[in-house]
């Protein structure tokens, strides 16, 4: 089990007005992430624990991704993954910030 903190500047607040959300199921090769508006306007926050050892470099490529594509800014993403695959934690990701823009909470 491998655990660590990625925080990276966000160009911009995330939009939208939901506090925090929750995607995915740490299940078969899955993850799940929850999303908080708790973190600094200028940064993203991604705390990750992980089943897979020695995938820190793959993981901060697709973090940086991320936060490069939505802008997250202002929010921290707590994640736990069962063994996702890149694609399956920028998709989750992706989700998560969508749905904090959506929600109304």
């Amino acid at each position: 089990m491998e655990s660590f903190t990625l925080t990276h500047p966000a160009a911009t607040p995330l939009a939208g007005a939901g506090r925090q959300a929750i995607v995915g199921v740490v299940a078969s090769g899955n993850l799940e992430v929850l999303a908080e508006r708790t973190a600094q306007p200028d940064l993203c926050v991604v705390e990750i624990s992980t089943a897979a050892d020695g995938f820190g470099e793959i993981w901060r490529a697709v973090i940086l991704d991320f936060v490069e594509r939505a802008a997250p800014g202002g929010v921290r993403f707590s994640i736990n993954d069962g063994g996702a695959r890149p694609d399956t934690v920028l998709l989750r990701l992706m989700q998560a910030a969508r749905a904090l823009q959506d929600a109304t909470n």
